[in-house]
């Protein structure tokens, strides 16, 4: 069996999105979609700067979705693999944005979600909160110098509820607290032997001889 057509790696801050994105795409020959980190406001929403959180949120919204769109994934003849999920955007917004300014975003939003296609198959990665800051001061990146305990794990708590209820896609969940898909190949490879299995629903990925079976 052929792997998925389109695939989106989703999960929260720095658990290794991007980096499984581009090893995917280069073992299934696929067309990589990398989100941007490039964004003006980024560093004044961590700084806790009013009307950042907003700002920053439109401007993700609006790139990922000329992004998507402009890959035509649906008449594209090699798989795609993106590190975002695009319904990634509202988890962040409903985390940072008041009543008032989630009215205005969740306007944007749907107009625009209608008009992209859903993946095939998700791939969450999770990863617990101490593994995510030591990823994060390793990164060290100026805009993610502010990033505090508190909000690191209400992202870890907004994704896990927003994936309990997804059902747009096939899901398969792994957790990469044990796991380096970039410096030990086995674990690639397994992932990979894992993806020309069909997933149907919600599974979860259980490398051979993991310590974490019973999880």
């Amino acid at each position: 069996m052929t792997p998925p057509h389109y695939i989106a790696i989703e999960g929260p801050i720095r658990v290794g999105k991007s980096s499984l994105a581009r090893l995917l795409a280069e073992r299934l020959r696929a067309q990589p979609l990398l989100d941007t980190e490039e964004n003006p406001f980024l560093k004044r929403f961590y700084g806790g700067q009013p009307g950042a959180a907003f700002a920053a949120q439109m401007f993700f919204l609006m790139q990922r979705f000329r992004q998507i769109e402009a890959a035509s994934i649906a008449g594209s003849r090699a798989p795609v693999v993106a590190d975002y999920l695009f319904e990634k955007d509202k988890i962040f917004a409903y985390i940072n944005l008041s009543d008032e300014e989630i009215g205005v975003y969740d306007r944007y939003y749907q107009l625009l979600k209608e008009r992209l296609p859903a993946p095939d198959l998700v791939i969450y990665l999770q990863a617990s909160p101490e593994v995510l800051r030591r990823r994060i001061a390793r990164k060290d990146l100026a805009s993610e110098a502010n990033i505090s305990d508190e909000y690191l794990r209400e992202v870890i708590r907004a994704y896990e509820h927003f994936f309990t209820r997804y059902k747009a896609s096939d899901l398969l969940v792994v957790n990469t607290t044990e796991l380096d898909f970039v410096e030990r190949s086995r674990d690639l490879e397994e992932l990979l032997r894992g993806l020309t299995q069909p997933v149907q629903g919600t599974q979860f990925f259980l490398p051979l001889g993991s310590p974490r079976d019973g999880d």
